[in-house]
């Protein structure tokens, strides 16, 4: 049952759930995308490359929450006080509203709605035998560590170097749960963590 979903199942759920989300969510995205240009004029979305399933990389697509100012620089991971991130941008993180145009990416077939969240190349490269275990499926738009691990930017808001607090810390747990995750998958899985995710969101 379990391969019969992975191989078919999975994917029908991603479309149905992405294309009704994109049809309900189209409001949100036109104010979203009002609210980032006003603010500084600058791009709505934000690119950047992440690995996929077998090891392959895609541009994953977010709505820009940080500044495009080239001189303010900083690590791959974010903190609860980082200065890169924007007034719009702190309350799109806050609300996981910054993730919805990943929508784009779930109707491409490089993402599905639950999985192990997809991590940049440098990461994934550290923990590479794991990662080639977990993205033997898609990587998610949220997923088991992604629910656990809500307040994450909280936690490494302790650290003076969030960087090292993320390699060290946060990400070993996440991959850990992630496994679990790629060990049981099925549709009721995804469905609880689905709604988990929703109800995570609606308690702020």
């Amino acid at each position: 049952m379990r391969e019969f979903y992975l191989r078919y199942g999975k994917r029908y759920f991603d479309l149905f759930v992405s294309i009704v989300s994109l049809v309900v969510l189209l409001p949100v995205f036109l104010l979203v995308a009002v609210a980032i240009k006003l603010e500084d004029g600058g791009p709505i979305f934000f690119f950047q490359e992440r690995v996929g399933r077998d090891f392959s990389t895609f541009k994953v697509v977010k709505f820009r929450t940080m500044t495009t100012d080239p001189q303010v620089a900083g690590p791959l991971v974010t903190s609860e006080n980082d200065k890169r991130i924007t007034k719009v941008g702190k309350i799109l993180r806050k609300l996981k509203i910054d993730e919805l145009p990943q929508i784009f990416n779930v109707l491409r077939g490089e993402m599905s709605i639950v999985g192990p969240r997809p991590e940049v190349p440098k990461y994934a490269k550290l923990f590479e035998k794991e990662y080639r275990k977990l993205l033997t499926v898609r990587p998610g738009m949220t997923g088991y560590a992604s629910v656990v691990f809500r307040n994450e930017e909280q936690v490494l808001s302790r650290y003076t170097e969030p960087e090292i607090g993320y390699v060290t810390e946060i990400l070993p747990k996440k991959i850990e749960l992630e496994l679990i995750y790629v060990s049981r998958v099925s549709f009721i899985l995804d469905i609880k963590i689905f709604l988990w995710t929703f109800l995570k969101i609606l308690a702020g």
